[in-house]
């Protein structure tokens, strides 16, 4: 199987040449990179993937300006594993990031209704691993980090040490710090963050990291460069601006929104969870004003950093790669958005869990307005970069692919792709393994030991088990799952002594 991906990764390499040409032979500088994560941002969380509630006008045109993907994923359902893979090019399992970082486990003692117990992980991404930033940087490439790290606990393993030339906000944590007692105030400044100055009273945290990533822009407008501009919105703590919070109460009023049902009734696994019952809910209806007013700031901010690169004149070069880290927040922490149609979110193997809203906007206009169901996947980022750059893949250990290819033939590569998550989730969501090949997708539960099987296609939401209709389609993807999970060294989770049997 691993030598059917590695032949895949290097086949079409007339086409990457011919692309780079386009680029090589005009008299523009290489194009400039911009790729922007957000955070906990849902598939549906924007009016351009299908929300009727949130405004996100500008990420809608930048959509518009590049490749539309209908089937984009985060390598997995909770952030520090999906970030590794955006800058590493590589599986979390190679990595050996499967977990937020440092993970629940780290916080709390396994719950006697825990079946099982997590697996180990390391706690930061190793100075070994090649970044994006890393491979731009040997090319002569200015880099730039804004906003959400969270892929050390020590600051030897943040964005300064691993390819980005400039970090402004960059850190060990993953959402911003509120601490009353010692004065931090989340999004509003003052912030706690070392490696982010505090602002007047009122800033922004959204804002703040716009107007830095348009002063780097403003200082390295003749120069390539690469940006990541990594939003910590739309994460908890829930915090928009006082008037951006009001119009959508408005908004959810006039919309009669306040007066029907946003949540849905108890169901088992909230009960069976091994939190205490009560302290999940899942949302249903998106109507929720201060997480609609955290929509509206990262659009807003988005927009102002696009009209700078226009001003400049540096759009049409710029390639801009637009994803999530994971699914939309549905069934905890507030439960502030729906993923319907998809089943689940942050912290589930379900399609709410991982689907993204995922978009590219190549140089020159290329693929200009299209729509693609394409599968890609957080790990292409580097690897597709590389090859529109025209910058030689002298590594082969990276699980991407260039997918520009597939797209000018609107044909998809033989293929499936992977997730393991060997832990329990903040968000109530079992532990286990997923692969998907083409619109076919198993779950392999480790909590329950039971097999999920679903034909995407016709079954978004994921409703209607299949597993006993299409035994022969089980029994080939789980075996091809088993022996990915082989190859990479995925650890998995051992028996705890201290379950309670279910009881």
């Amino acid at each position: 199987m691993r030598s059917i991906r590695t032949a895949m990764r290097f086949l079409p390499v007339v086409l990457i040449n011919s692309l780079f040409l386009i680029f090589s032979c005009s008299q523009q500088p290489r194009p400039n990179v911009l790729l922007i994560v957000t955070d906990d941002l849902g598939y549906t969380d924007l009016s351009g993937y299908g929300s009727t509630f949130y405004e996100t006008p500008n990420i809608d045109a930048l959509v518009r300006d590049g490749v539309k993907f209908t089937r984009g994923y985060a390598t997995s359902p909770v952030c520090s594993p999906s970030r590794a893979s955006i800058q590493a090019g590589k599986y979390p399992t190679q990595v050996n990031i499967t977990d937020w970082i440092p993970g629940r486990a780290a916080y709390a003692k396994p719950s006697e209704r825990d079946r099982l117990l997590s697996a180990v992980q390391d706690d930061q991404l190793a100075l070994e691993e090649v970044t994006i930033a890393e491979v731009l940087k040997d090319e002569g490439y200015k880099t730039f980090f804004a906003g959400k790290w969270h892929l050390g606990e020590d600051e030897q393993y943040w964005p300064e040490n691993q390819g980005y030339e400039i970090n402004k906000g960059g850190w060990r944590r993953g959402g911003p710090l509120r601490n009353q007692k010692e004065g931090y105030n989340g999004y509003f400044t003052p912030y706690g963050n070392p490696r982010l100055t505090d602002g007047p009273e009122g800033e922004y945290l959204p804002g703040r990291l716009t107007k830095e990533t348009m002063s780097f822009i403003e200082k390295n407008a003749d120069h390539s460069f690469f940006i990541c501009l990594s939003f910590y919105l739309v994460h908890i703590p829930l915090q928009g601006r006082e008037e951006l919070i009001a119009k959508y109460e408005d908004k959810a009023k006039a919309l009669g929104l306040d007066t029907i049902q946003a949540y849905l009734p108890l169901q088992p696994w909230m009960q069976k969870s091994s939190k205490p019952a009560g302290k999940y809910k899942e949302r249903i209806v998106q109507g929720h004003a201060v997480y609609a007013a955290m929509i509206e700031a990262l659009d807003r901010s988005i927009g102002n950093v696009i009209d700078q690169l226009k001003e400049k004149g540096l759009y049409d070069n710029t390639l801009i790669i637009f994803t999530a880290d994971n699914g939309g927040l549905s069934t905890s922490e507030g439960s502030p958005t729906s993923n319907l149609p998809l089943r689940g979110g942050k912290g589930w193997l379900y399609e709410g869990g991982i689907r993204v809203p995922f978009s590219i906007k190549y140089p020159g206009g290329l693929f200009q307005d299209k729509v693609s169901d394409l599968q890609v996947s957080g790990i292409d980022i580097l690897p597709t970069t590389m090859a529109i750059l025209g910058i030689d893949n002298a590594s082969n250990d990276r699980d991407g692919l260039d997918i520009t290819p597939y797209l000018k033939w609107d044909r998809h590569p033989e293929r499936a792709l992977f997730w393991h998550y060997p832990h329990y989730s903040n968000q109530g969501g079992n532990p286990g393994s997923v692969i998907i090949q083409g619109d076919y997708k198993l779950i392999d539960d480790f909590e329950t030991g039971q097999m999920g099987l679903y034909n995407l296609k016709n079954d978004i939401g994921e409703e209607v088990n299949i597993a006993d209709k299409e035994p022969e389609i089980l029994k080939n993807l789980f075996k091809e799952l088993d022996d990915w999970r082989r190859e990479t060294g995925a650890r998995m989770m051992q028996d705890n002594p201290g379950w309670n049997g279910g009881g």
